[in-house]
């Protein structure tokens, strides 16, 4: 048999105030698939960086972006969904004790 991976994804889901990598963190989800926490959405008053530039000075890395849409004509003031969404990774080796 070959070897078994011992590498585990950890997620972070971060929205930004604005599209900008460097604005304010307004809300946050993490989810850890190395199974040693289990990080609930809610479970903190203060998100894990306060920028998404701190969380990639940290060793996260971004995959995925919010698309940036135009509001339609009429709607500019509505609230919704938080739209400036972004996705990060960190891969743990689950063999090394820590991180």
């Amino acid at each position: 048999m070959g070897a078994t991976s011992t590498l585990r994804q950890r997620v972070l889901v971060l929205y930004l105030a604005t599209s900008a990598l460097d604005s304010q963190v307004v809300g946050w989800s993490a989810y850890d698939g190395t199974g040693t926490t289990s990080p609930t959405t809610g479970d903190s008053d203060e998100p894990p960086y306060g920028t998404g530039v701190a969380a990639l000075c940290d060793g996260w890395r971004l995959f995925q972006a919010a698309q940036l849409i135009p509001p339609y004509p009429g709607h500019e003031y509505d609230t919704s969904f938080l739209k400036h969404e972004f996705f990060f990774e960190k891969l743990v080796d689950t063999a090394r004790q820590g991180d």
